[in-house]
């Protein structure tokens, strides 16, 4: 049978279903009934026609509760797509996911750099569409794509006012035209936090902040189990918290930022450096490479033991647990995850971060924070990417089903 996602967008309710159960899995009709305010009869017909398109099974019963045990029904995988990108300023991953957001297909990674790039942007038209073309599905199964990147993003208007200008029209609208399908954008920190939320180390939490250690040190908040964007929607600039008066340069023009002291770039320059001036390393014959790849293989060296790659992410990490020192004080979160790429060494990180919080913040407040690791780890924007298209998934009709 052709599961066809168009006929589920009939009814805004079946739309809403499908939606709930992509994030919460398994749930009855009465589960059903109670959170989206409706009659079980209006649930169950909804339910059995889902089921009779292809989007819904019945995944069995729940443990009992001391009376008749509720069926309960799930998303079934391959009733549609998402195709989701994860950029930052040096490279972009694209991968179709499923709907329990497993790959169906290969990753493209591909090198793209941001900054001062005339055709970053049509760049990743091309790349979008060549992926969709090749991929191992019909292009109508697709339900639309969810993009991460960095950068001041109005998500109301889809416009990225750092990167990949589209002449002043809304990005995400742009893109929709390029591609045909619904595109959603947003800071690649504020997904990696979605993410977490959802289906990651934080789910249910309502006070967390997630640091995105990349390239950059981003940061996304949950406050009051809402993804926090303040007054323009650009909150969450951990990266920028200056940490001293005469630092390096950083690329906003200021002195002595994080992301100058303690980035992922930064850490790179200081290995090249080190490597330049003779330290002991295995890193040794890896001193021509690019950043992403000699960024890889510090990382990875660093989990093999070797000590000048240790030495170089405590430093980092020592610096990253002053600036949270401050985000203690401001926000006093329940939980702080380490998610992204740099979560592969988190264990590392850990130690420096701490002895940073022990010497920078209040004792009250530091005890009373737990700080964590990401499972998701470096996909956890591919993963907000997908959920920030399922977000937006019963929005598509609003306008039909108000006409």
């Amino acid at each position: 049978m052709e599961i066809k996602p168009k006929s589920v967008k009939g009814t805004h309710l079946k739309n809403m279903i499908v939606k709930r159960l992509y994030f919460d899995k398994a749930l009855s009709c009465a589960e059903l009934s109670e959170r989206f305010e409706k009659s079980i009869p209006s649930i169950a017909k909804a339910i059995n026609e889902l089921m009779d398109e292809g989007f819904v099974v019945e995944k069995g019963y729940a443990p009992s509760s001391g009376g008749r045990r509720p069926l309960l029904y799930s998303i079934r995988p391959d009733a549609m797509y998402i195709l989701a990108v994860a950029m930052d300023q040096i490279a972009t991953r694209i991968q179709l996911l499923d709907l329990f957001n497993h790959p169906v297909a290969d990753a493209v990674i591909l090198d793209l750099k941001l900054l001062n790039n005339p055709d970053a942007l049509s760049t990743l038209v091309e790349n979008i569409n060549n992926y969709i073309a090749a991929a191992p599905i019909a292009k109508h199964k697709i339900a639309g794509i969810g993009i991460g990147m960095p950068g001041f993003i109005n998500v109301i208007e889809g416009i990225n006012y750092t990167y990949l200008d589209a002449g002043g029209q809304s990005l995400s609208r742009y893109l929709s035209d390029e591609t045909g399908l619904p595109v959603y954008i947003d800071n690649d920190s504020s997904l990696i936090a979605l993410a977490e939320q959802k289906f990651g180390i934080a789910k249910a939490q309502k006070n967390v902040m997630v640091i995105n250690l990349g390239w950059g040190i981003g940061l996304g908040m949950i406050v009051n189990g809402e993804i926090f964007r303040g007054h323009n929607g650009f909150a969450g600039e951990l990266s920028h918290i200056p940490l001293s008066e005469d630092g390096e340069l950083c690329t906003c023009g200021k002195r002595g930022c994080l992301e100058a002291e303690a980035s992922m770039l930064v850490v790179v320059e200081k290995a090249i450096e080190g490597i330049k001036n003779g330290r002991v390393t295995s890193l040794k014959a890896l001193d021509h490479n690019p950043s992403k790849v000699f960024g890889d293989a510090i990382l990875e060296a660093a989990d093999n033991g070797d000590q000048f790659a240790i030495e170089l992410l405590s430093d980092s990490g020592y610096k990253i647990g002053k600036a949270l020192a401050i985000l203690i004080h401001i926000m006093n979160p329940k939980t702080i995850v380490l998610s992204g790429r740099g979560a592969r060494v988190g264990k590392i990180l850990m130690a420096p971060i701490q002895q940073a919080l022990h010497k920078y913040c209040i004792p009250r407040l530091a005890s009373s924070t737990e700080l964590l690791v990401s499972e998701l780890g470096f996909d956890a924007e591919l993963i907000g990417a997908a959920v920030l298209m399922m977000e937006n998934f019963d929005k598509e009709l609003k306008s039909i089903v108000n006409a």
